[in-house]
């Protein structure tokens, strides 16, 4: 009874690894949609987004019936709650990829970022998709040191938006209203998928150690 027990655990924390691929994935694609005003590949997220949906469905309903029939303790309980705060995270980040295919969708056949934005753009979607994969990373071996990288991460996204912020209130900005509100959203998509990266990997170093990280001092390996 208890090997099984184990093995359902495990199963959740490997489902967890397999879905953080996917919501990668959906990151990496509505990225060229975006900068690619490619309507199929901003299809193929907004499709993928209902799949991402029924396995969040999947995990949290055994992760549940776990919690009621095993009555776990320290460790064990710790994973599971976390694991319920974790695929929330990653379907709220594949609810984002969705929104950022959505805009190029919308856009189509023009691109939804001006010329001057792309690099700045190609450089925060390049983060966000570092970010979720190292957050898989972290997850799947428990890696407290991984983890902090996680967060440098974030602080870079951080700096990308700020960016962002003084293109859009320069004098210098000739690409209209519209331009501007879809500049404005994208960059919090983007913002948002790393906070929500980064708080995977807070829960990881949460169930290595029983304690949250605060911003200035993650616990040592």
């Amino acid at each position: 009874m208890r090997d099984n027990y184990r093995e359902q655990l495990d199963g959740i924390l490997g489902d967890l690894v397999a879905m953080n691929h996917k919501v990668a994935d959906a990151v990496r694609v509505s990225t060229k949609a975006l900068l690619e005003a490619d309507l199929h590949r901003a299809e193929q997220v907004i499709s993928s987004d209902e799949q991402i949906d029924e396995i969040r469905n999947g995990l949290e309903a055994r992760a549940f019936q776990l919690l009621a029939r095993q009555s776990p303790v320290a460790g064990e309980l710790r994973m599971l709650v976390a694991s319920l705060r974790m695929v929330t995270e990653l379907e709220r980040m594949g609810d984002l990829a969705a929104h950022v295919a959505k805009i190029a969708r919308m856009r189509y056949p023009e691109c939804a970022v001006p010329d001057p934005m792309r690099g700045n753009f190609t450089r925060m979607a390049e983060v966000a998709e570092k970010m979720v994969i190292s957050a898989g990373k972290v997850l799947a071996n428990r890696d407290v040191a991984a983890a902090q990288d996680v967060q440098e991460r974030d602080e870079e996204m951080d700096d990308l938006r700020k960016s962002q912020f003084r293109s859009l209130l320069s004098d210098e900005w000739t690409h209209g209203v519209e331009a501007a509100v879809d500049v404005a959203l994208l960059g919090r998509y983007y913002e948002r998928i790393a906070d929500h990266a980064d708080s995977m990997a807070r829960r990881v170093v949460y169930i290595v150690t029983g304690e949250f990280p605060d911003d200035e001092a993650w616990p040592e390996p």
